[in-house]
């Protein structure tokens, strides 16, 4: 039988399998699942375990000496087979297929391997195990996959997140799945379990920086361009990674964007500031619009679009000078000055 990660959980929770076999390259999801089959296994009763890890010159008889013999101290056991290539070799596939046959009684057997391609999976082998086990396969997880991932993990800790704040934290750890665990841990210490959203992350990512996000963002708005630029400068100084000041930069331009095209097709400037919240950022969004028009607005959309290429390499410009240039524009300067180190400077 062949589970997903995600279902391998449900799947614990009604029965234990002889044999497990996780294959793949996404280090996280194959420690996570190891364990879920060690921890269900001590909810059943397994006490004894015994590991071996299979290098060059490994003794496959250990495996088949410890499948026949009893446990002196504990009547269930778990035997944990590490094969970080994926491939056992002729002995080992003979033992493999001899222990598929008659696994063990009163046994689990946790295979941990490498990857496995569509050829491993047809090896006799590798369908003997799969036929009396389950194969968790593990893959490496796109944009999207990684979203679900996320949400998924936050809700089991207690989290509640907009889609908006699972795309920003999926966008900022780009598929590390280690990373994006950490950040997770990191929101529900600060903040406890409940809703999330885009703002609860970026406060909680800025937490202990002098400067925040949504500092640069007012001070752009109001036209404050000497403060706005000493607050970009402090973000770099502290780490603030650029792809979550330009999630801040064009958050608040594609508002700005959608609120000047409604003030062009009629509504008045209050009725569409009448949506803006906090209200006391009310004013400075007021003189944002008065600045830019939806032309305007639309060109610094495209100056996000640029950001965004830098950042992820793209494009031949540094991510902090492209950040340095959105954030004047925003603010309704002209001069761009440089953000480049000192000459000299480590």
């Amino acid at each position: 039988m062949q589970l997903r990660p995600e279902q391998l959980e449900s799947h614990l929770e009604k029965t234990l399998a002889p044999v497990y076999l996780l294959s793949g390259e996404e280090p996280l999801q194959l420690m996570e699942a190891a364990d879920a089959v060690r921890a269900a296994a001590r909810s059943k009763g397994v006490e004894d375990r015994e590991v071996f890890n299979v290098d060059k010159g490994f003794d496959w008889e250990q495996l088949s000496v410890a499948a026949e013999s009893l446990s002196l101290f504990a009547r269930q056991r778990l035997l944990e087979l590490r094969l970080p290539t994926g491939k056992p070799g002729p002995q080992g596939s003979k033992v493999l297929q001899a222990y598929a046959r008659r696994p063990a009684e009163d046994t689990v057997l946790l295979i941990e391997a490498g990857r496995l391609d569509a050829n491993d999976r047809k090896t006799a082998w590798c369908k003997a195990l799969e036929s009396v086990g389950v194969l968790v396969q593990v893959w490496p997880l796109d944009l999207p996959g990684t979203q679900a991932w996320m949400q998924r993990r936050m809700r089991r800790h207690g989290l509640q997140p907009t889609a908006e704040a699972v795309r920003l934290l999926a966008e900022r750890v780009e598929g590390n799945l280690l990373a994006a665990a950490q950040e997770i841990d990191k929101l529900v210490l600060l903040s406890g379990p409940g809703p999330v959203d885009a703002d609860g992350v970026l406060s909680a990512v800025a937490d202990s920086a002098r400067f925040g996000v949504f500092d640069l963002v007012d001070a752009a708005l109001a036209g404050e361009t000497a403060r706005a630029v000493r607050v970009l400068q402090g973000l770099r100084d502290e780490g603030v990674e650029d792809v979550l000041v330009l999630w801040a930069l064009a958050r608040e331009i594609r508002a700005l964007h959608r609120m000047a095209e409604q003030v062009e097709a009629g509504k008045s400037v209050q009725q569409v500031l009448a949506g803006v919240r906090p209200q006391r950022r009310q004013p400075v969004v007021r003189q944002a619009l008065r600045r830019q028009g939806a032309h305007g607005l639309g060109r610094l959309l495209s100056g996000c679009a640029r950001v965004d290429r830098a950042i992820k390499g793209r494009h031949p410009g540094n991510p902090w000078d492209e950040l340095l240039d959105l954030t004047l524009n925003l603010a309704g300067a002209h001069v761009v000055p440089d953000l480049s180190p000192p000459t000299g400077t480590p």
